[in-house]
């Protein structure tokens, strides 16, 4: 991770529009079609995702960068042997005194990526200021994902030994994913309990997520969870995916509701219970397929999970993983945790 002059964005910039060849064939995109597991260069959060897609007769993409949401790439092509992201935004530099802009500036960031071998690239991606002087340049590799493939037959599967993830006492078999964070867990009246306070005079305090010791590979989850008015939090799957925890009692079906499994698949029903109340989720994780049972209704029943979503620990797909609890954002209640795993 370095920064760069302008004038390498200028360079970069000039040598995308300098075509391959006066003969006007079309570059071939195929290569590059699927899902891709990135792995960014940063020292943490180094998780993404990448999906390309030829619809009719144009390129699109969709990306994950570390945090957030899956998001639509604004303009997917090819050029001579590399595949460029681009996206930008519009940004107000200047207002007149009635707050009225008189300046607006339309920056863009972009990824360039190669294939290294049939399932393997690697690409740079390119930040720059806003106030034009300088780039952020972010180097990153990908593995090819393969196909999800069918729905498991969940009336087949062979489930072992339960597994009491919370005693209920203390955080015995729980850490902090990073342990430089602020710890706001604390057990109350057998209630695993986050309140993330901040200080009314002082800094900000970064507030951790909480993972078990152990990884699991497939399994059943059933936990209870006790989300106040305004708050949210989640529960990681193999420290990967995010199952939402979210008041969004009454509010329309998205794919940030409650029980969701975050910006990737969106409940089939709202099932949520009003906030301050006990809910229970019922989370099944399998053959990378995904059933989400709230409160007793089916709200994701059997989807594909495509991959990982924002805050992920890794962008790996079929290794082991812990269950974490996202607890740097707002006051969440959690009890009875148990997981049954999946026998192979």
């Amino acid at each position: 991770m370095k920064r760069i002059t302008i004038v390498f964005l200028l360079t970069a910039v000039m040598l995308v529009a300098v075509p391959v060849s006066s003969s006007g064939q079309e570059a071939d995109p195929r290569p590059f079609l699927g899902m891709w597991a990135l792995t960014l260069d940063y020292p943490d959060n180094n998780a993404g995702w990448l999906e390309v897609s030829q619809k009719e007769d144009y390129l699109d993409a969709e990306l994950l960068w570390r945090w957030g949401s899956v998001t639509p790439v604004d303009y997917t092509f090819v050029n001579g042997n590399a595949l460029f992201l681009v996206s930008g935004r519009e940004v107000v530099m200047k207002r007149d005194p009635q707050g009225n802009p008189v300046r607006v500036t339309h920056p863009v960031e972009w990824k360039e990526i190669t294939l290294r071998g049939e399932d393997m690239l690697e690409g740079w991606a390119y930040f720059p200021e806003i106030n034009g002087l300088g780039v952020e340049q972010i180097r990153f590799t990908g593995k090819r994902i393969p196909p999800v493939g069918k729905a498991p037959d969940l009336d087949q599967v062979r489930y072992g030994d339960p597994v009491k993830l919370f005693n209920g006492k203390d955080l015995d078999g729980w850490r902090l994913v990073d342990p430089r964070s602020t710890n706001g867990w604390k057990v109350k009246q057998g209630v695993l309990v986050n309140d993330p306070v901040q200080p009314e005079n002082g800094p900000h305090l970064n507030y951790g997520n909480l993972r078990t010791d152990q990884t699991f590979g497939d399994f059943n989850l059933k936990v209870e969870v006790n989300v106040p008015r305004g708050s949210n939090s989640g529960i990681y799957l193999r420290g990967n995916y995010e199952i939402q925890v979210q008041d969004s009692y009454g509010k329309p079906l998205d794919p940030h509701n409650m029980g969701a499994l975050y910006s990737r698949i969106t409940p089939e029903v709202a099932a949520e219970k009003p906030a301050g109340e006990w809910q229970q989720l019922d989370i099944t994780l399998c053959q990378r397929h995904l059933t989400v049972i709230l409160n007793g209704t089916t709200i994701i029943d059997n989807q594909p999970v495509k991959g990982v979503t924002g805050g992920a620990l890794t962008s790996d797909d079929f290794s082991p993983g812990p269950v974490y609890l996202q607890g740097d954002h707002g006051k969440v209640s959690y009890r009875n945790i148990v997981l049954t795993p999946i026998r192979e």
